[in-house]
């Protein structure tokens, strides 16, 4: 008996320790980068890369600079998101973490930011397993605010078998003139993102926006969901961007949120849509519902909601009435497949009063579709339908 106790005991140990090995939701490993190297932090008086022999938690390759709040490159002051430091990425330099993931889960990775002199610069995130891989590059050209920098998503799906560990990578791709030109990275966190029940009355999954990236607690800027057409690998579970400009995730203790904890803004006019291919069923009437509105950030009016479904479109201009922030608007359209496209833009291309310059826009949540009242009969047997039935009973009843 005593031996089984014993044996017991190890089975659980080891299960605690398997588990506490994969990564937690939250900032990786110095993913802040305020974790002194050997030797302590680097003069930043020196030259680029100087003294950047060494990152805790994370392998380089290539010139990698760590970099100061308030630090001068000539003139210019070096743009730090969070903290007193973060790392600079020279020509084709790279930073790594191995990191253990749950095989055929979708992760999602939430990472700052910004910059420095090049006006095309872009960034290269991949998670590589020894079989397959997952690799996105993200365009940095557009300051989406005042600040200098923005915080930013990417979703991928582990593949690497349990125990094994996945490479996470962030690279700068470029080739300037200027060596100490290059992508300025910061705050680096991972979520395991859970696709959400549909509900029986919504054929929109995730339509509340409560499930999403991670979104650190002082995340005043939201966080940037950049292009990706892919509705199986998304860091905004059953929605897709699908335009050259990101839309921004917000949340209710920075913004005004219709309901909930979660939303999206829409930036940037046509060039930021948001869209998810719900199930209907053919020739049945459906309606779109959602609540849009001010996210309470200075942004400028008019602000108007472009919604689609189907081959049905419709402009929600923003309209609020007393000290209402929010208002619902409701489009009524007819399937023509098993799938239906719904999709969102802002008509207008907005900024912030306070600064001219921050990109903003209207805030959408709680999306609906739901069949419209009535036109379940259409789907049904019909009165000639339920009259052969009565008669076929009727003869049954009568043998």
């Amino acid at each position: 008996m005593e031996g089984s106790w014993v044996s017991l005991w190890a089975l659980l140990l080891f299960l605690t320790q398997w588990a506490s090995a994969i990564v937690e939701d939250g900032l990786l490993n110095n993913g802040n980068f305020e974790t002194p190297p050997t030797g302590g932090f680097p003069n930043p008086s020196m030259a680029a890369g100087v003294g950047t022999t060494s990152l805790p938690s994370w392998a380089i390759n290539g010139t990698v600079e760590l970099v100061e709040s308030g630090q001068l490159q000539g003139r210019m002051i070096l743009v730090v998101p969070e903290g007193k430091h973060a790392v600079r990425l020279g020509n084709e330099a790279e930073v790594s973490q191995n990191v253990e993931l749950e095989k055929g889960s979708t992760y999602a990775v939430t990472f700052s930011a910004a910059r420095t002199c090049a006006q095309l610069e872009e960034l290269n995130v991949s998670a590589w397993g020894a079989a397959t891989s997952a690799a996105s590059t993200v365009d940095l050209q557009t300051l989406y605010n005042v600040e200098g920098w923005d915080a930013y998503a990417w979703a991928f799906q582990a593949q690497q078998e349990d125990g094994a560990e996945t490479k996470l990578a962030f690279k700068n791709p470029g080739m300037e003139d200027d060596p100490t030109c290059g992508p300025i990275i910061d705050n680096i966190a991972i979520k395991k993102l859970f696709i959400p029940d549909r509900l029986e009355d919504n054929a929109v999954i995730n339509g509340d926006f409560e499930e999403g990236p991670w979104m650190f607690p002082n995340a005043t800027l939201g966080v940037l969901l950049p292009t990706n057409l892919d509705e199986e690998t998304t860091s905004l579970p059953g929605w897709i961007v699908e335009s050259n400009r990101a839309v921004r995730y917000i949340d209710s203790y920075h913004f005004d949120v219709p309901q909930g904890k979660r939303a999206i803004e829409l930036l940037s006019g046509k060039e930021g849509i948001i869209s998810q291919m719900v199930e209907t069923t053919p020739q049945k009437q459906y309606n779109l519902s959602f609540t849009f509105g001010h996210a309470g950030d200075s942004c400028q009016a008019p602000l108007a909601v472009m919604a689609f479904a189907g081959d049905q479109a419709q402009n929600f201009h923003y309209s609020p009435t007393g000290h209402a922030k929010h208002q619902p608007a409701n489009l009524t359209f007819t399937a023509r497949a098993e799938r239906t496209r719904i999709a969102f833009y802002s008509v207008y291309y907005n900024t912030r009063s306070t600064d001219r310059t921050s990109l903003c826009g209207p805030v959408v949540d709680d999306v609906r579709v739901w069949g419209a009242s009535g036109s379940a009969r259409s789907n049904g047997p019909g009165f000639i339908g339920l009259l052969l039935s009565m008669v076929v009973l009727l003869g049954l009843a009568l043998a």
